[in-house]
């Protein structure tokens, strides 16, 4: 494994590691702030930290590029994160870190839909079947006293879908002239553009009301703002363009592992039998899909072999 493609596995694990305990902190901000109000708050914060690291103006000389990152934004950040804070209002936070991490079998048959990559093999199908049946069984109630949210769990299984989107977008983001900084900068800042007409229709938006909340709220909200956003996307970003769209997708594998332990030790979500029994089969179901890496990592290579040149960026 060349140094390079270590770099891009590293990359992707300490992204999932910490967006792994970021429905925690999601989940606690949850009782003082809508999940508008994080959404904006903790992008606004990763937004003014990226200039802070790479404060150098980015230009595009082809206007039509512009397109690629307003799409990344509205998918990436505006609408994924909405999605996402609602269904954990709805959901356990164990069952929100599961489902979104079907995303790589969204990423997988997208990539073979709309970029013509190779198509799916058997395991592929023997996955996706598990992995279902896991998102079943972690999704039905324990008991007949337990209240039972199917709308929170469509919610996440929509921003699994709408994240793959995403990282389709991230792979060809990867191909203009401009560094990783820049362009997780002005995805960021299209996807606050996008949720500015969500935030003048509502009246409940207060700055004072992070400040009430304490530490708590201010600590969760930086570690969002900082980490989880401004650290992560970059991170991520860089993952995309050395590893492609699907072997980095397969890190998401880790997420309900990392948010279940999390979930277990700092709210005192139980973990019922069957529930650690459909968090197992939807891992399983998701790391038999693993033989598209390679299928991946060879269409990418004739993808930049072939590609023609794209218009030179300044960054």
């Amino acid at each position: 494994m060349t140094n390079n493609r270590k770099q891009g596995h590293l990359c992707a694990f300490l992204t999932i590691f910490i967006w792994g305990t970021t429905f925690i902190s999601t989940k606690i901000l949850l009782t003082d702030m809508t999940p508008l109000q994080i959404l904006f708050t903790r992008f606004v914060i990763g937004y003014l930290t990226l200039w802070i690291m790479y404060p150098h103006r980015c230009t595009l000389e082809d206007k039509k590029l512009e397109r690629w990152f307003a799409g990344a934004g509205l998918c990436g950040i505006t609408l994924y994160y909405l999605l996402e804070n609602i269904a954990l209002l709805y959901t356990q936070t164990t069952n929100v870190g599961v489902i979104i991490s079907i995303a790589p079998f969204f990423t997988a048959f997208l990539s073979s839909k709309i970029m013509k990559e190779s198509s799916k093999g058997r395991f592929f199908y023997i996955g996706f079947a598990l992995a279902m049946l896991g998102i079943l069984l972690i999704s039905i109630p324990d008991n007949a006293g337990v209240s039972f949210h199917p709308y929170g769990d469509v919610l996440a299984l929509l921003a699994a879908l709408v994240w793959s989107i995403y990282s389709l977008l991230c792979r060809k983001l990867s191909t203009f002239h401009m560094t990783t900084i820049g362009i997780t900068r002005r995805t960021f800042f299209y996807g606050l553009l996008f949720m500015i007409p969500i935030i003048l229709t509502q009246d409940t938006f207060h700055v004072s009301q992070i400040w009430h909340g304490g530490w708590p709220v201010i600590g969760n909200l930086l570690f969002l703002g900082f980490g989880a956003s401004a650290l992560c996307f970059v991170t991520w970003n860089k993952a995309v363009s050395i590893l492609g769209s699907i072997q980095t997708s397969v890190y998401i594998y880790l997420v309900p592992v990392i948010t279940a332990l999390t979930s277990f030790l700092i709210l005192q979500e139980s973990i019922s039998m069957k529930k650690l029994i459909g968090i197992i089969f939807t891992i399983c179901g998701l790391f038999l899909s693993q033989d598209l890496q390679k299928k991946e990592n060879a269409a990418l290579s004739l993808h930049k072999q072939a590609k023609t040149s794209v218009p030179k960026d300044i960054c």
